[in-house]
């Protein structure tokens, strides 16, 4: 193949109608790029998007719901969101005495009836008196007819009457009366009473809680709107999303400090292992693979028991150190393998043919080429440590009562799923949207951030 002369005359820019063309690529920064093609993820940027309004929610939301996470709604325990708040004035307590107030019974087969209107003061019962020595007496949110259950045992007595006061609330109450034989033996012939109880609070303690004021003119019967809480309440009735708030700020400093702190002692270990190479490195290695192998669990128990925590109380500094000495290895080994492959690259070779120093050359070509991993590594250790926490609260060894926490409040809400199931529902719900989030945003940065699709449409 003959191959023609050139001369300075060829490389001249193409002339046009007197227009220079010219081709050219604009240019990009490693880290421009890198968020150039994050910002082409959509998956990636809503996940972005998610974690900025999670640290906003938890940072942010106090300031503007300004509700104490453990102020107690008496009036509303355990209320699920959008639940009635309406309020009826009534007359403050009085024992109630059926000889002076004698119940109407009932056409039922025991005069099973409701004495007087049912509140949440009160459940006056009564029944007629039959040749049963005794009666006993059940209490049921459902009906037994559907369950197959009667509930609650409440008392046992020979008086044909029973005055229930018992953590009442707003609803539907289904009351069972079974007779007793001598022996105390049930027999059949039970009656059911559906009941619905009315929440009452007497003009003293509306104007206590400041549901009116002191000189404002008003009567017994008359309706009046408890507190909002937007979430519901939890069982000793505290607001729900002040708790989630509260709680979020506890959950996200342990899943956003603990791993910043076990990575970078992990980026620190990696990288000097990797750099020294050989025996050193050998030896290095095999201590990570020794602490691999520790129970985290039993370490968990132990520096509760070193920082005089005991049962009941709040966990978070031991969790904190136990995530922090146990969990660097993974990370270090990353580190370590990256640093084994740039070490050998040319532009290091020839740093250090130009005189730098082992902490210039480690420092200005080595960790910076690391940067993608060890920001993939966070992003990805983030939700670990989240669901690490969440199941130390759930399991009783982390966050403890009263300080919220999303696994922590899972821990109270499990207990009433069934009634209550609101109480589980959001703060597992904010868990899975935090862990989703950040797993989301690490597949987008290890995209984003591999030098190999650098410039690739």
């Amino acid at each position: 193949m003959s191959s023609a002369k050139l001369s300075p005359a060829d490389f001249q820019p193409l002339v046009s109608n007197g227009i220079v063309q010219q081709i050219s690529r604009p240019s990009l920064s490693y880290w421009a790029d890198a968020w150039l093609r994050l910002r082409k993820n959509p998956r990636a940027m809503a996940s972005l998007g998610l974690i900025a309004f999670l640290l906003a929610f938890v940072s942010l939301g106090p300031a503007l719901w300004r509700i104490d996470p453990s102020a107690q709604d008496l009036d509303q325990i355990g209320i699920a969101p959008g639940a009635d708040r309406t309020v009826t004035l009534a007359a403050p307590f009085e024992p109630w005495n059926p000889q002076q107030q004698p119940a109407t019974l009932s056409d039922n087969s025991l005069g099973f009836t409701l004495a007087l209107p049912a509140s949440t003061q009160a459940v006056r019962l009564a029944w007629a008196a039959t040749g049963a020595t005794r009666h006993r007496l059940y209490r049921n949110v459902f009906d037994p007819e559907t369950t197959g259950s009667l509930g609650l045992p409440l008392v046992e007595r020979d008086q044909p009457w029973f005055e229930d006061r018992l953590d009442l609330q707003s609803g539907t109450y289904y009351y069972t009366l079974v007779p007793l034989t001598a022996d105390g033996v049930e027999t059949s012939g039970a009656v059911t009473l559906a009941v619905d109880v009315i929440r009452v609070i007497s003009i003293a303690q509306a104007r206590e809680r400041g549901l009116i004021t002191a000189d404002e003119n008003v009567q017994l019967g008359q309706r009046l709107k408890l507190a909002w809480h937007p979430l519901g309440t939890d069982y000793l009735g505290r607001d729900m999303l002040a708790r989630l708030m509260y709680g979020g700020q506890v959950s996200l400093f342990i899943g956003i400090f603990a791993p910043l702190a076990f990575v970078l002692l992990g980026v620190i270990y990696g990288s000097v292992s990797g750099f020294l190479g050989g025996a050193a490195d050998q030896a290095m290695m095999r201590f990570a693979d020794f602490v691999v192998a520790l129970p985290f669990l039993l370490f968990m128990i132990l520096f509760k028991v070193i920082f005089g925590i005991g049962p009941g109380e709040s966990g978070i500094w031991p969790m904190l150190v136990a995530m922090i000495i146990l969990l660097w290895p993974a990370p270090a080994r990353l580190v370590r393998g990256q640093i084994l492959q740039i070490r050998e690259e040319g532009y290091v070779s020839a740093s250090r043919l130009l005189g730098g120093t082992t902490a210039y050359v480690v420092g200005r070509h080595m960790l910076p080429n690391t940067m993608g991993v060890i920001l993939v590594t966070i992003t990805f250790q983030v939700p670990s440590a989240i669901f690490t926490e969440a199941f130390l609260s759930f399991i009783g060894m982390g966050v403890a009562p009263p300080t919220p926490s999303w696994g922590a409040m899972c821990n109270e809400g499990i207990k009433s799923m069934l009634t209550r199931p609101h109480e589980l529902m959001f703060p597992a719900l904010l868990i899975s949207i935090t862990v989703l989030a950040f797993n989301l945003l690490g597949d987008g940065l290890r995209d984003a951030l591999d030098a190999r699709m650098r410039g690739v449409e």
